[in-house]
């Protein structure tokens, strides 16, 4: 598979890095590889709403990480593309199923219709089964120049993240959280931390692997991409506040609708706000040991916090 990735100079004085082309690159780049990875073939339907929204559009942070952390560590962004467009692969069935009726039931993602409005709640159950167990035959087929420990590995955290162990635990403490008033800060950590924060530190996380790197750098990796992680949902509390329904790409206010404790409604916006760059502080600290190789991480740590959608 081809990746025309733009390789980082680590030599560049920081000043020399910009963020914005960088991301727009990579996102250029993920777009094609996502597109090819799934054809539609028979039955047409299941690979259409697959597509729909998958390529969908959105930040592709996710991916954008994997491909910054095995950079970070040494590899080359072709040994990661194939772990990258899973991770996007999981992360747009966590949305097809999160935006279902019985879930959060939600109409719009990314400024279109949800897969459900478009396909059905059956179809879209299924678009999402679709993606998830795709996404690990994908790396497994298509990984190449990796030792296989090292692709084993991925699969395995990648899989721990994914599970009741992460993203899915984490989605059920959410709903049994909603409506209750008391919801101490412990829980909404623990809801974050996997609901949102576990794919996040895999995407990061499973780069470093891929690339062969140290136990203490695999560490400092995680300790990274859990923080911004938490910075990430914290910022999305707010803007769920803040924010239009045009700015979101999805409904505004859901949280308040819903009976949600969020950051915010604990904490004020503004404690929040300076929680969440207390976070990415930290975060970047984490990899100070990298120098100006780790200008790619550094900078979409500081993008979380900058956003506006």
């Amino acid at each position: 598979m081809v990746f025309a990735a733009t390789e980082m100079d680590s030599s560049q004085p920081e000043s020399a890095f910009d963020l914005s082309t960088y991301l727009v690159e990579q996102k250029k780049a993920i777009e094609v590889a996502l597109d090819s990875a799934l054809p539609v073939i028979y039955p047409e339907k299941i690979y259409e709403a697959m597509r729909y929204s998958l390529l969908a559009g959105g930040k592709r942070l996710r991916p954008i990480l994997c491909l910054a952390s095995c950079e970070l560590i040494g590899g080359t962004a072709s040994m990661a593309i194939p772990t990258a467009c899973a991770l996007e692969m999981i992360h747009t069935m966590s949305l097809i199923h999160d935006d279902l009726p019985a879930m959060d039931n939600d109409d719009y993602r990314r400024g279109k219709l949800t897969n459900h409005k478009v396909y059905g709640e059956d179809i879209a159950i299924l678009a999402g089964d679709g993606l998830l167990t795709y996404a690990f035959e994908f790396i497994a087929t298509q990984t190449q120049n990796v030792p296989p420990q090292q692709v084993l590995q991925t699969i395995a955290h990648l899989a721990r993240a994914s599970g009741a162990a992460g993203l899915v635990g984490g989605q059920v403490v959410d709903l049994e959280s909603e409506g209750l008033t008391d919801v101490s800060l412990e829980t909404l950590n623990y809801i974050h931390a996997h609901k949102t924060g576990a794919l996040l530190e895999a995407c990061v996380v499973c780069g470093g692997i891929l690339a062969g790197a140290s136990d203490a750098d695999l560490q400092r990796l995680s300790r990274f991409a859990k923080n911004i992680g938490l910075a990430f949902q914290i910022i999305d509390d707010i803007l769920d506040i803040t924010a239009t329904q045009e700015e979101l790409g999805k409904t505004a206010g859901k949280d308040v609708q819903a009976g949600k404790v969020t950051y915010p409604s604990l904490w004020g916006i503004e404690e929040s706000r300076r929680q969440a760059s207390q976070l990415v502080a930290d975060a970047k600290s984490q990899l100070a040991v990298f120098g100006s190789k780790a200008l790619p991480l550094l900078g979409i740590a500081d993008f979380i916090t900058s956003r506006s959608n």
